[in-house]
């Protein structure tokens, strides 16, 4: 059974910074694509980051420069550091997976069968 188990998130005040871990279970983490995705009440769901197995990101242009994706294939545990936070950033925060393949173009919600829980951050002023 796949399994995506977020943590790290919080309430941070604007310019903080935060560091999300999803722990993976059940399938082959390292032969994988993963990716963030957040959704804000009232929003659609969108991307934020996704990286492939051999290391290489993508970034939805709203975070570039402030958040990044990484992947310890050791612990089967991907992160997302956030730094400079913006209020616009508040979201539920989802770890996703897309088992033994590599994927480009594009964030897209479809290109993920599976989904975590969540972790919710707040930006205040």
């Amino acid at each position: 059974t796949v399994q995506l188990v977020e943590s790290g998130g919080g309430s941070v005040q604007v310019g903080g910074s935060l560091r999300l871990s999803c722990a993976a279970s059940g399938f082959q983490y390292r032969l994988s694509s993963m990716g963030w995705y957040r959704q804000a009440p009232g929003k659609e769901r969108e991307g934020v980051a996704r990286i492939n197995k051999d290391g290489t990101s993508k970034y939805a242009d709203s975070v570039k420069g402030r958040f990044t994706i990484s992947r310890d294939n050791a612990q089967n545990t991907l992160y997302l550091q956030m730094n400079s936070l913006k209020a616009e950033d508040t979201a539920m925060y989802y770890c996703t997976a897309a088992p033994n393949t590599d994927l480009y173009g594009q964030l897209d919600v479809d290109d993920f069968p599976y989904w975590g829980q969540g972790t919710q951050v707040t930006v205040s002023s």
